[in-house]
């Protein structure tokens, strides 16, 4: 082994976890974006072990598949019948070479806040002092529920006392009444010569108040064997601590955000309420870049520098480049391009991909659309199975019409053309480079370079309806006034307008030019 490098890692991981109260194992409850058990192999990993092994029992089926996936290195042992922190590390070694050497670590699936620096640490102290046994210790105002440490004169580890063992040993009068008032407690965290730790977990019985194989016992036999068994104190307590239920859990989770919360602010990125920020532990972000207050960073992240992301954010494995703005926005699995702006109230769903100084604007919903450079969704549209190129413009509105009832299909808008207003795209469709599509207008064959599109019936205005269809209404009140006033009003050549149910001018008067004529068919802004 290379210096402080350990030989294995047992993470022991086989319990039932009953207080969580929950159909999920234990250890595959999350915390900053990865699950307890997640935690414990990230930081087991980061020391660099020759061997790594799991030890599962309880919903094996789901358990063991994921510590594949979260490291697919990993080996698998399976405790048997056999109850105690003993037997599981003796299942742990069956999976290992029997001819182990070197330093090993044993650690649990429950305690996420665990670091790769405390267990390099701890190996590195192991190994200088030359121990049989190292065991993390902390010293607490309030030990209830933990295995105490009994230490000798001249400091080393007697032995460790476990909580109902140290009760009845008060209530009998027995060798360790005086245990209760110690404050030094068992982490459960160990480095262990292997032999040591092989041979001495042949020896160990179940004689204790739980019946079980205790680990604890191995320390008891290495000082018989004449070999030293010293402490490793960690003032960081929650390094140590585990989730044996739901509320420990959310106070383990909260403490690890700040600490991710702390960690980003000091390579440089602003957090203006660390208080309503949360970032999981896999997220990255570039320095100067701002986080405004009720943003949530999850998943796989990546946040580029200048930046500002929030208020009211949640992404979810969404990578944001370099001056990019986010506001008010749920992104999943998308990509925003460098000085791109998003937001606020859009939805962007996986597989959106904005370009570069794109924009995605209000209550905009995207699905599976890459808007390329420039290319601008500013509005009220929902976007699925498209692309739109750069530099073309989206009126505020559209839908991408994707889907057919049985198939999805796609939408193609070319370069620097304008869909007009409220229009409809009935995929498939393609709007060719530089065209155009009047506003109100529902499109389902493809539009070629430089045409303009237009779907959509002429507007009549039909004299007398509001006082014939809506009589006594404040409406009908109102047009009448409206009507008294032009009346009054001193008359001009003015246009005639149309009869009912006619295409004719109500008067005989001159008209102006249509507005829309067959050689110049309407359009519409955007």
């Amino acid at each position: 082994m290379s210096e402080n490098r350990p030989a294995a890692v047992i993470i022991l991981a086989a319990g039932e976890g009953t207080r969580m109260k929950s159909k999920t194992p234990k250890v595959l409850h999350p915390i900053g974006g990865r699950t307890l058990v997640g935690h414990a192999i990230h930081a087991a990993r980061g020391t660099d072990p020759a061997h790594l092994a799991v030890v599962v029992r309880h919903q094996r089926e789901v358990v063991a598949p994921h510590v594949s996936e979260v490291d697919a290195e990993a080996l698998i042992a399976d405790q048997d019948e056999v109850k105690g922190t003993g037997r599981a590390v003796e299942c742990g070694l069956e999976v290992l070479p029997p001819d182990l050497t070197g330093t090993v670590l044993v650690t649990y699936g429950d305690v996420p806040l665990l670091t790769t620096q405390t267990l390099r640490a701890l190996t590195a102290a192991h190994e200088e002092a030359g121990n049989a046994v190292t065991v993390i210790t902390s010293i607490l105002d309030d030990p209830h529920g933990y295995g105490r440490v009994v230490r000798d004169q001249d400091g080393q580890v007697l032995k460790i006392v476990e909580q109902k063992d140290a009760i009845a040993a008060r209530e009998s009068g027995g060798a360790d009444a005086g245990a209760l008032d110690i404050k030094e407690i068992n982490s459960g965290i160990y480095a262990f010569d292997a032999q040591v730790l092989r041979d001495s977990l042949t020896q160990v019985g179940t004689d204790n108040a739980q019946g079980e194989k205790y680990l604890t016992d191995v320390l008891g036999l290495a000082r018989a064997a004449g070999r030293p068994v010293r402490a490793h104190v960690v003032d960081d307590r929650w390094q140590s601590e585990g989730v044996n239920d739901r509320v420990q859990l959310s106070n383990l989770g909260r403490i690890l955000n700040e600490r991710t919360v702390e960690r980003w602010q000091r390579e440089g990125v602003t957090i203006v309420d660390p208080a309503t920020t949360w970032i999981d532990s896999d997220v990255t972000i570039g320095q100067d870049t701002v986080i405004r207050p009720g943003t949530q960073l999850l998943g796989a992240t990546t946040i580029g520098e200048g930046a500002v992301v929030g208020p009211d954010t949640t992404l979810t494995s969404v990578q944001v480049g370099d001056g990019a703005s986010v506001v008010r926005t749920q992104a999943e699995l998308a990509v925003i391009g460098p000085e791109a702006t998003v937001g606020p109230f859009s939805y962007l769903r996986p597989g959106t991909e904005l370009g570069a100084k794109g924009k995605i604007g209000g209550f905009v919903e995207t699905k599976n659309a890459v808007i390329e450079d420039g290319a601008k969704v500013p509005h009220l549209t929902y976007a699925g199975d498209a692309t739109i190129k750069e530099g073309a413009n989206i009126g505020a509105g559209t839908i991408f019409a994707n889907y057919d009832g049985v198939n999805k299909h796609h939408t193609t808008i070319g370069r620097h053309s304008f869909v007009g207003s409220n229009s409809v795209l009935v995929a498939p469709v393609n709007v060719a480079d530089g065209a155009y599509i009047g506003a109100g207008s529902a499109v389902t064959n493809d539009v070629e370079p430089g045409q303009i599109a237009v779907s959509r019936a002429r507007q009549r205005n039909i004299d007398g309806w509001v006082e014939r269809k809506r009589a006594g209404t404040s409406t009908a009140a109102a047009a009448e006034a409206a009507g008294a006033q032009q009346t009054d009003a001193p008359q001009t050549d003015a246009p005639g307008t149309d009869a009912p149910g006619t295409d004719a001018p109500a008067s005989g008067q001159d008209q102006p030019a249509p507005r829309h004529t067959a050689s110049e068919p309407e359009g519409g802004q955007a």
